[in-house]
């Protein structure tokens, strides 16, 4: 007997499970990048991302990552506030938490590092 625990260095979360699409829009975002100062003091939540995970917490980063029909495209880095993990069975667990975003990349880069750090097949690009 034992349990399964993910450890997560990425938030890799759909609109449903909660990515601020209204705030990080790509085509806004490549047209009149989006900077930092405009979101700081922004809280973010997102919920039931599938299985038991635990996501480095602050002070230390995260990757945030957007999953757009299985494609994977990178933002930025965020800091953990809190999580939850809910569920009474490995297949029914899920875990929800707030965060900061805390670094937007530019469209430069976020092209780059997309293509650079997804599986292979999972790139928005």
């Amino acid at each position: 007997m034992g349990s399964f625990i993910e450890l997560n260095d990425t938030l890799q979360i759909t609109t449903e499970q909660g990515f601020p699409v209204a705030i990080l829009n790509l085509e806004k975002h490549q047209r009149d990048p989006i900077k930092l100062a405009d979101i700081a003091d922004m809280i973010f939540e997102f919920t039931k991302k599938s299985g038991a995970r635990v996501f480095h917490t602050a002070p230390t980063r995260c990757f945030l990552v957007q999953n757009i029909n299985g494609k994977w495209l990178y933002w930025g880095k965020i800091i953990m506030l809190a999580q939850t993990i809910e569920g009474t069975t490995k297949d029914t667990q899920t875990t929800s938490g707030k965060y900061k975003i805390i670094e937007i990349y530019d469209p430069e880069y976020q092209m780059q590092i997309t293509k650079h750090e997804c599986p292979d097949g999972k790139s928005y690009f």
